[in-house]
């Protein structure tokens, strides 16, 4: 099991398709996730995309879109190691791993309300998405 291991979901009142764009950009990637490289490893359209990772961590990390109700949930899922000298994967300490794993939730989580933010922009709450 990797050291840090983050399951985030939000809900977004936009159709999967304008999410699915969000992360299609190979040039956003490194704003969204600067100390990571990433590899397409599952370029699933609409539905999202699965990446190899590494730099800072090494594993894999997941977007996955799922249409529900009028919008779409953004599942993130990131499974990862810290990188050791060489490259490869060092499994953290319990307690560093923990540590990780918290700041790559709230960095989720961020990534996720500013793009609920941009998305929605000018939706009132309980409107239709636009």
């Amino acid at each position: 099991m990797p050291s840090v291991d983050v399951v985030d979901e939000t809900f977004l009142a936009v159709a999967p398709e304008v999410v699915a764009a969000e992360f299609a950009q190979p040039v956003r990637w490194p704003q969204l996730w600067p100390d990571l490289r990433l590899e397409v490893m599952a370029d699933r359209g609409v539905q999202g995309v699965r990446w190899t990772v590494q730099g800072a961590l090494v594993g894999s990390m997941e977007v996955w879109l799922e249409p529900v109700l009028d919008g779409t949930v953004l599942h993130y899922f990131l499974r990862a190691d810290p990188a050791g000298p060489d490259g490869t994967p060092c499994p953290a300490s319990a307690r560093r791993g923990a540590a990780e794993a918290r700041r790559r939730q709230r960095a989720a989580k961020a990534i996720a309300f500013a793009c609920k933010d941009r998305l929605e922009a000018g939706r009132a709450p309980g409107e239709p998405p636009t």
